[in-house]
């Protein structure tokens, strides 16, 4: 009898804690907004700020494209909780079952909320080198980012793509086809990008920043060269990674190219005349500085990356 007595009590705690969990989750994130920018494409914009716990690692721009048959999610946000909010406002919208969720890169705001999309049916798709990046560096991810962010990580798990691009890959929503397409190393070395053939509409990931300084975790010279070929891609209007959530394009790219131009420029002049890395980053760029935000938390770390690949060059 005791024994059952306690098993009741135990049901009725989970069903209490359950309880408390999806109550905490509906509130974690009462301003997150889902906008339809044209039938049938919905977007979250991020702040440009860091990832904190006030804010629950929710600075990236986030995506959905429903079709007839099935819905593909772009990037799922900085925390699991942020995840769960997205998912609650996309049901809202559809009821349309959610096929894809694609990854747009291994960057902790794009990929931690991924575990509140976890289920049956649901396929993972990211970049053919993003198995490998979030191996090497999600639990770092979620070390280093729980500092900042305490418990607003709890549920956050690293999960890797079912379905990888080496190239480009369709993606058929019923009606509606998605074109992705992985990049050479750039942002970073598993950039992938999505075009909506039907609306025009193009998510450029982090291959794409507006007022928010660029970001070159992985090379400068292919930032550069990645910028120039998506410029081609044949889209009316782009969603970047960061800043405002709709941009026309190819004009979008501009101020980007200027300040990974500028960067590169001030770089190689400083190389050739033989300064040193702390010399160089202290000026390359700095004209820069009037353009973005986030200048102080990342330029710095652009210019040493840059003068790193840069200095090895043949003159």
């Amino acid at each position: 009898m005791q024994s059952l007595f306690r098993q009741g009590l135990f049901r009725v705690f989970l069903g209490a804690a359950a309880l408390i969990a999806l109550t905490c989750a509906s509130q974690a994130a009462p301003g997150f907004v889902l906008e339809e920018i044209t039938p049938g494409v919905f977007v979250h914009q991020g702040e440009t700020a860091l990832m904190t716990r006030a804010n629950l690692g929710g600075i990236a721009n986030l995506g959905a494209i429903v079709g007839e048959e099935a819905v593909a999610v772009i990037d799922t946000g900085g925390s699991f909780l942020e995840g769960q909010a997205f998912l609650a406002a996309l049901r809202e919208r559809t009821s349309t079952p959610i096929r894809y969720v694609i990854n747009t890169h291994a960057h902790p705001d794009h990929v931690f909320g991924n575990a509140a999309f976890e289920g049956a049916g649901v396929i993972f798709v990211g970049h053919k080198n993003l198995p490998r990046a979030l191996a090497a560096r999600g639990e770092f991810f979620l070390t280093s980012f729980r500092a900042a962010m305490g418990d607003a990580l709890d549920g956050v798990r690293i999960i890797p793509p079912t379905e990888t691009v080496a190239d480009r890959l369709t993606l058929d929503l019923g009606g509606r086809r998605l074109v992705l397409q992985a990049w050479r190393t750039a942002h970073s070395d598993c950039d992938l990008t999505v075009l909506d053939e039907k609306s025009g509409v193009l998510f450029a990931g982090d291959l794409l920043f507006l007022q928010h300084v660029p970001v070159v975790d992985g090379s400068l010279l292919g930032f550069l060269d990645v910028a120039d070929r998506l410029a081609a891609i044949p889209a009316t209007r782009v969603v970047p990674g960061h800043g405002p959530m709709v941009a026309p394009w190819p004009k979008a790219l501009d101020d980007q190219r200027a300040y990974l131009t500028r960067l590169t420029a001030d770089l190689r002049a400083a190389i050739r005349k033989g300064a040193t890395v702390d010399e160089t980053t202290k000026t390359a760029g700095e004209a820069e500085r009037p353009k973005w935000q986030l200048f102080d938390d990342y330029h710095r770390r652009n210019a040493t990356a840059g003068f790193a690949e840069l200095e090895w060059e043949t003159p």
